[in-house]
Formats: C-alpha cells, sequence, structure tokens
C-alpha cells in the first residue's frame, strides 16, 4: 500500500511540475497584452513613414509613441455618424496629456498601431477635452468585436498590475 501511495505522490508531483507556474487563483492564464501605440504625425514630414492597410494613405510620424497601452484603460467600439469605430478611454494623467497634446498640434494626425501595425489615424482638430480617442481602424467591422475583447482582457491585466505597484 505503501508503494501506491508513493507512487501516487510521485506523479502528482510530476504534474505540478509540468503545469508550470500557472496562477491557482483564476484558473484562467493572464490575457497577454497587446501593444497598442499612438504616434504623432511629424510637423515636417521627416520620420518614419508608415502605410495604412487599407487606404494606402502614408503619414510620416515621429518615432516616440505619445500613448500606450498602459495609458489606456478602456476601449469600446462606438457608433457615430459615419459608422463603427474605437473609442480610446485614457487614464487621468493620460487624458491631460491628451489635452495639451491636442490643442497645441491642430491639423496633425495621430495614428494607431496594435501589435506593430499601423491600423488608423485620426486629424487633430481641437482639443480632445474628454480624454477619449475616437478613431477609425482599417479593418473589417466584423473583427472589431473580437479585437475590442481582446484589448479589454489586456488592458485589464495591465491596469491590475500598475495598481499593484
Amino acid at each position: 500500500m505503501s508503494r501506491r501511495v508513493g507512487m501516487l505522490l510521485f506523479l502528482a508531483t510530476i504534474m505540478l511540475l509540468v503545469s508550470g507556474c500557472r496562477s491557482l487563483g483564476s484558473g484562467e492564464p493572464a490575457a497577454p497584452v497587446v501593444p497598442i501605440r499612438f504616434h504623432l504625425e511629424s510637423v515636417d514630414g521627416k520620420g518614419a513613414v508608415v502605410e495604412l492597410p487599407r487606404s494606402g494613405v502614408k503619414i510620416a510620424i515621429n518615432a516616440q509613441p505619445v500613448f500606450t497601452e498602459s495609458d489606456i484603460v478602456d476601449i469600446d467600439l462606438a457608433r457615430v455618424e459615419l459608422g463603427d469605430c474605437l473609442r480610446f478611454q485614457l487614464s487621468g494623467a493620460g487624458a491631460r496629456d491628451l489635452y495639451r497634446l491636442t490643442a497645441s498640434h491642430q491639423g496633425r494626425r495621430l495614428v494607431v498601431f496594435m501589435n506593430g501595425a499601423p491600423l488608423g489615424a485620426r486629424r487633430i482638430e481641437g482639443p480632445f477635452a474628454d480624454g477619449a480617442i475616437l478613431i477609425f481602424v482599417e479593418l473589417d467591422d466584423a473583427a472589431l468585436p473580437k479585437m475590442v475583447e481582446t484589448v479589454k482582457k489586456s488592458s485589464a491585466a495591465l491596469q491590475k498590475d500598475v495598481a499593484r505597484r
């Protein structure tokens, strides 16, 4: 009998080691962080030139992003007069930075990148006072809900990690 118990303990130990560092709390692995970057259009046309996937519009952007996934607290689909777009809600500090940026850079564009690919651009027509960036992305409308769900999970995990620090 003791040999059988020893064998069961050995197998249980092996199973725990094989399962790795998976969290025992929720039973779900942590959501991977989706890299999101907002770059400002270059004032002089110099800088990296990116091309939007559908329209082929080319935009020269500054190398340094002005907002990243750590500034985003929520993302949703928004229905506006022209159709569905993404609404990125920024944190308090991000919202203040957004207001200052959009007040001083009118006429230029913000370009959103996800997973390293440019997906859309928004011309700055005036200060964004509500801390949100509404932007049309060049993806099929059918793909937007799944993308929003993935980014929401990523954002929630990232914000939880930021809150722990």
